[in-house]
């Protein structure tokens, strides 16, 4: 009888990381790490790769990084060509994001003043350099045991905002974060049948994770939301363990939404 414990055995495997230095990445990271899978972190210029791989060095797994910035077409290639000097790649995360900042002009505006530029932006990281590098990479996966892609997209991919929960702060939701994410979904699921029966992909959608937003945002948020609070990082340690392992070896094409219920109404 096969065991959990070798479902989730993931020594020897190579998973990629991007957006590594980040809130999310970090902790998803760590899972893989603590599942036994060699990593390369993949972030920005001036990120914390370095400590990063300093910190996870106790896991005893080779650690590799590599500074992309992923919003340029230049430094995507360099980047795949490098990936191409792995013998394998069992697990590419794509999680890297352009979510902006409400000082960006033409951001966390009003549709009327929100910009093409910031679209442009948002689309470039959030769909089309997922695009690339999954298509650079590719025939690389397929040669792989227990090969798998997991995108990491939104439940504003899913649902339209709830207005309300922004009044009075500085935050917004803009038409390209919540459009680009859509679109993630979808390629997911494109990509699923297209990649099969060689390589899994599955996406994840996080709700909202609690990041000292304004109070009223977040008892708005709570308010709605079953689960009656906002999500930390750690909540995604199991579904990253669950999709980036054997155990869902018979699982594909799917959108796992990590949002305390919000979804439910």
């Amino acid at each position: 009888m096969t065991s959990i414990k070798s479902l989730v055995n993931m020594k020897g495997r190579n998973a990629i990381v991007t957006g590594a230095a980040g809130h999310l990445g970090k902790v998803i990271s760590e899972t893989l790490a603590e599942l036994g899978a060699n990593l390369i972190l993949i972030d920005r210029e001036n990120s914390s790769l370095e400590k990063l791989s300093l910190d996870l060095k106790n896991y005893n797994v080779k650690i590799h990084y590599f500074q992309s910035n992923l919003e340029s077409s230049s430094e995507r290639k360099e980047l795949i060509l490098y990936l191409n000097k792995f013998t394998n790649i069992n697990v590419l995360v794509n999680n890297a994001a352009f979510v902006g900042t409400a000082e960006l002009e033409g951001w966390a505006v009003s549709f009327l003043e929100q910009t093409v530029e910031t679209w442009r932006r948002a689309v470039e990281v959030n769909l089309t350099s997922i695009f690339e590098l999954t298509q650079g990479i590719s025939t690389l996966m397929q040669g792989s045991q227990g090969a798998n892609i997991i995108n990491i997209a939104s439940i504003y991919g899913q649902y339209a905002p709830k207005w309300a929960l922004y009044e009075g702060t500085n935050m917004s939701n803009p038409a390209a974060y919540a459009t680009s994410k859509a679109g993630l979904i979808q390629y997911s699921r494109w990509l699923a049948t297209t990649l099969a029966p060689k390589v899994r992909v599955n996406c994840v959608s996080p709700g909202g994770i609690f990041r000292n937003q304004p109070d009223s945002f977040v008892t708005k948020y709570i308010e709605n939301t079953p689960l009656n609070r906002m999500a930390t990082e750690k909540d995604f340690k199991g579904v990253i363990a669950f999709l980036a392992s054997d155990l869902s070896e018979y699982v594909t094409g799917q959108n796992i939404s990590v949002d305390g219920g919000w979804g439910i109404w």
